[in-house]
């Protein structure tokens, strides 16, 4: 399977760039290319990330969902216009495992992420994968994820997610304005409303580097 590795970045990611470097170079599946798309305001990032990995300036947006949004579409577009079989939708501050493409293939799902945590408000460390059961749609808790099984998931982040280039033929990228949450979370409704399964290895677990990342000062 060709696969197409990539994400939208900005200089907001620089502290992690060094450490992301490292994890693609050392990834273990051999048939794959990578590609950032830099949305940052200036060109200083993109210069930067150019002398390690292949990168595309994109436009500037004053509001974050619409850069992430744009830019994560001309990976799109790219899988698409260049027949790959999969984009590994792998953000920067996301460190898979060295054989992270591997063992999501080893499944043969159209969408299937790798697992990996955040830290809520109260210091509560906390899974992005959302499940749904007899109560309805709720985030998993962390017992649940430490049972390394493949978990049929109502949406998960899009932080470390292989996507079949059959799913984006049918779904863009996309946000709305009115309503709370970034692409990851419309990507997934999109996905589930178009008869498409959402599926999440708990086993793989990533690394990821949020301490440097301040949203509080960015427009969304």
């Amino acid at each position: 399977m060709k696969i197409l590795i990539g994400c939208p970045t900005s200089v907001h990611k620089k502290y992690c760039l060094k450490e992301y470097v490292k994890a693609i170079k050392s990834l273990t599946y051999k048939n794959f290319d990578i590609l950032l798309v830099d949305n940052s305001e200036g060109e200083e990032y993109y210069n930067e990330i150019k002398k390690e990995l292949s990168c595309v300036k994109d436009e500037y947006f004053e509001n974050a969902r619409e850069r992430i949004v744009h830019s994560r579409n001309l990976l799109r577009k790219k899988v698409l216009e260049e027949d790959y079989d999969y984009l590994l939708s792998l953000e920067q501050d996301v460190i898979p495992p060295k054989d992270i493409i591997e063992n999501l293939l080893k499944w043969d799902k159209k969408i299937i992420s790798a697992l990996y945590f955040k830290t809520d408000p109260n210091g509560t460390l906390t899974p992005l994968l959302w499940i749904k059961d007899e109560i309805g749609i709720r985030k998993a808790y962390l017992d649940e994820v430490e049972q390394n099984k493949l978990v049929k998931a109502a949406a998960v982040g899009i932080g470390c997610i292989l996507i079949h280039k059959d799913v984006l033929k049918n779904i863009k990228f996309r946000y709305e304005k009115e309503k709370e949450g970034f692409d990851d979370v419309f990507f997934c409704d999109d996905a589930i409303n178009n008869g498409f399964e959402v599926y999440c290895d708990t086993s793989i677990k990533c690394k990821h580097l949020i301490k440097g990342m301040d949203w509080e000062n960015i427009k969304k």
